[in-house]
């Protein structure tokens, strides 16, 4: 006699519901589907758009290394856009915001990532080794934000804007006066942009990265006696990977945070609470 073997009870809700949540959050269907995204050949500002290709969005990818973006549009296919430019252009940045209109019918999302660092102490300091930074890290987030601003505004359907500042807004960096200053600034733009383009349902927050392993960092990275005194006091021992901000910045820009304007996110392995190193020895 055969043995009879119950057929399977259908699952639960419960199963069923959390099997929808994990799809969910590893898809993240509520991402922007239309962004700009600069500095996207390489560091933080390739992984979000990575992230957010993966997400079923397509991105304008906003670079000066018209190379390290070719080399991207091969990684990332045909939904990563490549667009040579300058964040301290405005005609460049209107030519990104124009691609984006064209070629993706609007713009849901900016993410404001490029950057740049000639590190040096106040004393020996010039003006064009100052202007070269805060250029890129604040002038370039307000032109940026400004044109893709306007371009929300005229479509009537809202959108959200992400700058990534730095830990450094907030701690001071030994020869990095220009760097500091330039992020503070744009972590504080980013809030006075919130409170100006909530209006049209646009919002505005920024993140603030500590220590990430990208070509940016590569002078810190590459200090055996730098490195030793960031593992010595970062409480998570380690820098952090691009992805690793990719997620976050994604999901402020995402429908998930549609209530959440004018914050500001610090994803920094808790390099703030810990002891930030003295680098006036290494430079």
């Amino acid at each position: 006699m055969s043995e009879i073997i119950p057929a399977a009870s259908p699952p639960s809700f419960a199963a069923t519901f959390s099997l929808l949540v994990r799809r969910e959050i590893m898809s993240n269907s509520s991402a922007p589907k239309r962004s700009i995204v600069t500095g996207a050949a390489s560091g933080i500002g390739y992984a979000i758009a990575e992230r957010l290709i993966a997400d079923g969005g397509s991105v304008v990818a906003f670079d000066l290394d018209s190379g390290g973006l070719d080399d991207a549009a091969k990684q990332l296919g045909d939904n990563y856009i490549a667009q040579p430019g300058s964040v301290t252009d405005a005609n460049d940045i209107q030519a990104a915001v124009a691609r984006a209109e064209s070629d993706l019918g609007g713009l849901d999302s900016l993410f404001n990532v490029a950057g740049a660092i000639r590190p040096g102490p106040i004393t020996d300091l010039d003006g064009e080794t100052w202007d070269f930074t805060v250029d890129i890290v604040l002038r370039g987030v307000f032109l940026c934000t400004k044109y893709a601003a306007q371009s929300m505004i005229r479509a009537g359907n809202g959108g959200s804007i992400v700058v990534v500042s730095s830990v450094n807004a907030h701690i001071p960096l030994y020869g990095g006066s220009a760097y500091a200053a330039g992020k503070a600034g744009a972590d504080m733009f980013a809030k006075n942009a919130a409170l100006e383009l909530g209006r049209h349902g646009i919002r505005v927050n920024s993140v603030l990265p500590g220590l990430v392993d990208t070509p940016m960092a590569g002078f810190i990275l590459e200090n055996e006696g730098i490195m030793a005194e960031f593992d010595a006091n970062a409480v998570l021992k380690r820098p952090a990977k691009p992805s690793e901000l990719a997620a976050p910045a994604v999901f402020l820009a995402s429908g998930d945070a549609s209530y959440i304007t004018g914050s500001s996110l610090v994803v920094d392995g808790g390099y703030e609470i810990g002891s930030y190193p003295d680098l006036s020895k290494y430079l």
